[in-house]
């Protein structure tokens, strides 16, 4: 097979765009195995594409990942509505690099990912098409079957709903760092005052089991209901408990191993150097690339 054949292009082209493509998937369901089945399946489009036809191969490419997203949100949306409790997005490892780019950081962080979890399918689309990559409005219409005027209009109201909602501030990654390392100097010590000391008073804790393992089946507010259930939960009596620090989502998180094997995830939202949101994915299913897979840079 000769270097120039349709396929060997098409790989190329492929492979070239492919960390941009699993970050839109990424952004747009939450999910890093959903990601990539969808870039699954956008291959099995791309390579059946008449190359010579395409003027633009990365907004073609990204296109068709849209579309395959869209229709897996629909699906996942019916899923979610059976989930036991709450619903976290998958943990995803993440190089120190991703933390140097301050607005992709944000944009995978636990925290603007369940605010885009309130959109509908189509306003996520366009918003992280728009606001986190700045695709053009013609592109976006391609992609979602709209046109230019009524994705401008959808552009608009997704970026009102999630800047309503997202978080205050951008925090630099030395101050989540130090906020992330005095919450594990209070949990190893089970030192009470010392997780009030670094939780805000309106902290929400979350926890993801997916009716798998056990999590709380509603969100736990407030520094002293969130303090007490996790300082009840760590029995080191019981079993040998040991806090790994991670890059999860652009930022540092912690990997919490309970007798040497892998029990959750801690992510942390922090402003003002205080936690206001504490997030713990225990479901087995969203941890399997955390074992598995080498760091994302993404994009």
């Amino acid at each position: 097979m000769s270097d120039d054949s349709p396929v060997d292009r098409a790989t190329k082209t492929f492979v070239a765009h492919r960390n941009l493509l699993f970050t839109v998937a990424y952004e747009m369901l939450g999910s890093a195995a959903d990601a990539e089945d969808v870039l699954q399946e956008t291959w099995l489009r791309w390579v059946e594409v008449d190359l010579d036809q395409v003027r633009d191969q990365r907004a073609y490419l990204v296109r068709i990942t849209t579309r395959q997203a869209l229709n897996r949100l629909r699906t996942m949306s019916r899923r979610k509505e059976s989930y036991v409790g709450p619903w976290l997005p998958e943990p995803l490892l993440t190089t120190p690099d991703v933390a140097q780019d301050v607005e992709l950081a944000e944009s995978v962080s636990m925290a603007v990912l369940l605010v885009l979890e309130t959109l509908s399918p189509t306003e996520r689309a366009v918003f992280v098409l728009r606001e986190v990559f700045d695709v053009g409005y013609d592109e976006i219409a391609a992609a979602i079957d709209k046109t230019p005027a009524a994705v401008r209009q959808i552009a608009h109201r997704a970026r009102r709903h999630v800047d309503a909602r997202r978080p205050r501030a951008v925090v630099s990654q030395r101050r989540t760092r130090a906020a992330v390392e005095s919450f594990v100097r209070a949990l190893e010590d089970g030192d009470l005052q010392g997780l009030l000391d670094v939780l805000a008073p309106e902290v929400v804790y979350m926890g993801d089991g997916g009716g798998v393992k056990h999590a709380a089946l509603r969100p736990i507010v407030g520094a002293d209901k969130v303090a007490r259930f996790l300082a009840g939960g760590l029995d080191r009596n019981t079993i040998p408990i040991t806090l790994v620090p991670t890059m999860v989502n652009g930022s540092p998180a912690l990997a919490l191993h309970l007798d040497g094997e892998l029990d959750c995830i801690i992510t942390a939202h922090v402003e003002a150097g205080l936690i206001r949101g504490l997030y713990v994915v225990r479901n087995p299913e969203k941890l399997s690339r955390i074992t598995s897979e080498t760091p994302l840079t993404l994009r």
